[in-house]
């Protein structure tokens, strides 16, 4: 059994692939470059689009702060703040802590997101972190 495992571990490194993909709730598909986000806001193309920071401070202009979700007080406050919005709506989610293999919000939001139903649930693709990825390159902040 150990050198089944081996050489699954062997032929994803062949890939490029980590493991931690595997781990991952969200599809590339669902991922949402910090470009495209950022030029909606520019053009105020925002209304079925809602912003939620799932970190520790929002950054992002018009996004709604809720607070890091690995405190449980804020996972219930994210579903509270989430009964008022339609679940055909997009909701985008993002932390900007730190890069998404260390990040302890972003898994639990995402997954409780599409536990409840929400089918246009998106992760801002900050691969660094939020001063980096957003305030630095002069996207719109609050």
């Amino acid at each position: 059994m150990k050198k089944i495992i081996l050489l699954f571990i062997c032929f994803l490194s062949f890939l490029g692939m980590k493991a931690q993909n595997f781990l991952d709730p969200w599809t590339p598909k669902q991922l949402l470059s910090t470009q495209v986000l950022a030029a909606r806001i520019n053009q105020n193309k925002m209304s079925q689009t809602v912003v939620i920071n799932i970190g520790p401070d929002a950054v992002i202009k018009g996004s709604f702060n809720l607070g890091p979700v690995q405190d449980k007080g804020n996972r219930e406050k994210l579903i509270n703040y989430l009964s008022k919005v339609p679940k055909d709506k997009e909701v985008v989610l993002y932390c900007g802590c730190c890069p998404f293999e260390k990040c302890p919000n972003i898994r639990p939001a995402f997954k409780s997101l599409i536990a409840m139903g929400y089918k246009n649930t998106k992760l801002l693709n900050i691969p660094k972190n939020i001063k980096v990825d957003w305030i630095n390159k002069g996207y719109p902040v609050n």
